[in-house]
């Protein structure tokens, strides 16, 4: 990775700021529904901002942490936990935010460094693998130290060289986020037209229904396990191969049916659960994480996932707008069971969870309509694989000097 056509300098001498936040006392007791936002490891992904369960905070709590105040052209580090060297530039309409003690603010000299430049180059695979060596040394917790961030050596190509390069990668990262935001308006849809017909019955036709113990003339109540099995097919690591797509709870976004991310097997050393295009995936641990959706390809993914599968076709699109609905997922964070760790949906109260089985007239409708959207998805998010394969090749031939801008 390292060239010798560029300066390279240690980011504690070209930074006006790196350093972390820390958690308002009271923890999420004294978060708020509006005031300043406060960034968290769940928020940071490589090169790209989640705003999905985003915290604020008062005036006061703000106050305290002021030392901790994000700008314009940040670049926001993920220092510790399982998401320890995810990294991305801070987007524009969140400042002044604030962070907490999980995530490193490196604020670099302009004049001398691009931020968005900066930002590219901590998501190369040469950068990702020396922070994630540096995090898994000196202690039972993966962590990254101010001392460490200040020794890294970064490239320092003439600005405008710099400016060019992420004027190229920015090219794909705009298209990319481009569908994403296309991809949450269809899930809105999708999920508002559930919530119309299934929650508050007002499907077309529901002026002359007749309603029989709370549903209406011709439907049936089934439970979870009625409309799909849990599959439970353990792949021990030997067994994987190259192939083989992995999809993590990291990986499952927040809110969003689609999932759209996921990597390759390489370095899993533990159990994993096989699943198959379509199959749906709930994250278990902390369900108000709200981390469930349908697969687009076949691949494994972690034990602290459930993996659903339909029993029957035409089940499917309610299936996934039930399963990822609100009350679904409150349902699920208020029966956890308390583990050694962490709380954990509990699987028996989830497969009781009542799943209605409309009129086939009205289930026919409902999948007229749900199906395009769900294939749309699928389509854009695909596309999205393809930008992201074709960005990360350019990445480090950018970054290294090995391809001229």
């Amino acid at each position: 990775m390292r060239t010798s056509k560029w300066q390279w300098q240690r980011l504690g001498e070209i930074c006006v700021k790196i350093g972390s936040g820390a958690t308002p006392r009271g923890g999420e007791a004294v978060y708020t529904q509006e005031g300043t936002p406060l960034i968290r490891s769940q928020n940071v992904y490589n090169g790209h901002f989640a705003s999905d369960g985003l915290a604020f905070i008062g005036e006061e709590a703000s106050y305290k942490l002021r030392g901790a105040t994000v700008l314009a052209k940040d670049v926001l580090l993920n220092i510790t936990g399982d998401s320890v060297a995810r990294s991305c530039v801070v987007p524009d309409s969140l400042v002044p935010a604030r962070v907490n003690q999980h995530v490193a603010i490196i604020r670099p000299k302009e004049r001398i460094l691009n931020s968005k430049f900066l930002g590219y180059f901590l998501i190369t695979p040469y950068m990702q693998k020396v922070m994630l060596s540096w995090a898994g040394t000196g202690g039972t917790r993966k962590a990254i130290t101010k001392t460490g961030i200040e020794g890294f050596e970064v490239p320092v190509p003439p600005t405008l060289i710099q400016e060019s390069v992420v004027s190229i990668l920015s090219t794909y990262d705009d298209l990319i986020e481009n569908n994403r935001r296309r991809i949450t308006l269809l899930e809105e849809a999708a999920r508002l037209l559930y919530r119309e017909w299934f929650v508050h019955f007002r499907f077309p036709g529901h002026e002359r229904a007749k309603f029989v113990d709370g549903l209406p003339e011709g439907w049936k109540r089934r439970t979870l396990r009625e409309t799909a099995e849990t599959v439970k097919v353990t792949v021990k690591p030997t067994e994987l191969t190259d192939s083989d797509a992995y999809i993590g709870l990291e990986h499952i976004p927040r809110r969003s049916f689609t999932l759209s991310d996921w990597t390759t097997t390489a370095g899993l050393a533990s159990n994993k659960q096989r699943f198959e295009g379509g199959d749906i995936l709930f994250g278990k641990i902390r369900p108000y994480f709200h981390k469930v959706g349908f697969t687009l390809c076949d691949g494994v993914t972690s034990s602290d996932a459930i993996v659903w599968r339909v029993r029957n076709a035409d089940d499917w699109p309610l299936f996934v707008c039930a399963t990822s609905s609100d009350h679904f997922v409150a349902v699920a964070s208020k029966t956890v069971r308390e583990g050694s760790k962490m709380p954990r949906a509990d699987e028996k109260v989830l497969l009781k969870y009542l799943i209605p089985r409309p009129s086939t007239e009205v289930l026919t409708m409902f999948n007229d309509i749900v199906l395009p959207i769900t294939s749309e998805c699928k389509v854009l998010a695909q596309q999205n694989q393809k930008l992201a394969q074709a960005r990360d090749l350019l990445l480090p031939r950018l970054m290294s000097g090995e391809i001229a801008v």
